[in-house]
């Protein structure tokens, strides 16, 4: 059950802050929020990670759904095994499904994240789900001698 609300917690969290940015910005508007250093810069990326694979959109469809039975599977065989497991791998999930709802529906990644002064790139909720679901997932493995 914290699989599944922390899923859509991130998903819905990601989609509030796309619709968000979609009503209120156009593409490539900047808004200065922290000056140099943090701004809310609306980008679409057509690829993954720092736009890499750019236009292969079907493959990112493929690879999420991919991705997602994994992770349902690990969910099944894992619940177990605690909290902590739990929460990283909705994370994830979640963030997957953000991110596919993008593509499904407009063929690109919604991103607006610009850390200017720390990242050269932009990113969006749904990245910082996956990313940080995955550093949890790692220090879970590596700190456990069970998964």
């Amino acid at each position: 059950m914290i699989f599944w609300i922390t899923a859509l917690l991130a998903l819905l969290l990601d989609r509030i802050s796309k619709i968000i940015v979609l009503r209120n910005m156009v593409v490539g508007q900047t808004i200065p929020v922290i000056h140099d250093f943090f701004h809310f810069t609306y980008v679409r990326n057509p690829g993954a990670a720092f736009g890499i694979l750019a236009e292969k959109k079907w493959l990112f469809i493929v690879a999420t759904f991919a991705i997602l039975i994994v992770l349902f599977y690990f969910v099944h065989t894992t619940e177990s095994k605690g909290i902590l497991m739990s929460v990283s791998l909705g994370m994830i999930a979640g963030g997957a499904v953000g991110n596919l709802w993008d593509r499904l529906q407009i063929g690109m990644v919604i991103d607006f994240l610009d850390f200017r002064g720390v990242w050269p790139y932009i990113f969006n909720i749904a990245d910082s789900f996956i990313v940080v679901g995955v550093l949890v997932l790692i220090c879970k493995i590596l700190l456990s001698e069970q998964i």
